[in-house]
């Protein structure tokens, strides 16, 4: 986690200049975050692992009450900035400062990539507990085996590991949190990506025990 923190401190203000507007660029991400939107009834929504706030803020302006919880006190400061209107917060998406059956609906959108898959149930589980029943999740992350180092981002030096996983096998660590399937849509890499695709799982929790 330190890495983590460190590498994006150093790297939120580029970050955000690059990627800000990123949903506008790729139909895919913005239709995942459309079609999440439509579905969460009414009630807040947490945009977890939200970097400097871009998503938070699109589905802002699209009537959502949402706000935004980031481990990287950089990142959070950025989203502050930028968006003075929204409610941001340091917290860890593993061990969130958040109530039982708190949130309407959850975005996990690439929160994930720099987690191991021995932590992802960890992450699964503690997702579950903030949901409340009916509440939906859409976990956006990239598609292929194994992981790769990342040194340079964003225009500054980072040390992240970035880990990639197959679509099968994140919907069964989800239905093993307890999640039930709703859609999941996959697309292949684009020629600037270096990964093999990304993917987006949307999943409710059921509603009844």
């Amino acid at each position: 986690m330190n890495d983590i923190q460190g590498s994006y401190n150093t790297a939120a203000a580029d970050y955000h200049a690059i990627l800000k507007d990123y949903h506008q660029a790729d139909p895919f991400e913005q239709g995942a975050l459309d079609y999440f939107g439509a579905l969460v009834e009414d009630g807040p929504i947490g945009d977890l692992g939200c970097g400097t706030g871009r998503i938070t803020a699109y589905l802002a302006g699209r009537g959502l009450d949402v706000f935004g919880v980031d481990l990287t006190p950089g990142m959070v400061e950025v989203a502050r900035r930028e968006y003075p209107a929204l409610r941001f917060e340091v917290g860890s998406l593993l061990d969130l400062d958040l109530k039982d059956d708190e949130l309407a609906g959850a975005l996990a959108w690439y929160s994930l990539v720099h987690t191991p898959r021995e932590q992802l149930p960890t992450a699964f589980a503690e997702l579950y507990r903030v949901l409340r029943p009916g509440g939906v999740l859409v976990h956006g992350f990239k598609v292929g085996e194994g992981s790769r180092p990342l040194t340079h981002a964003y225009g500054h030096d980072v040390d992240l590991q970035v880990y990639m996983y197959e679509a099968d096998d994140v919907a069964g660590l989800l239905a093993d949190a307890g999640f039930v399937e709703v859609a999941t849509v996959t697309r292949a890499a684009l020629p600037a990506e270096k990964d093999a695709g990304q993917a987006a799982h949307l999943v409710r929790k059921p509603a009844t025990p």
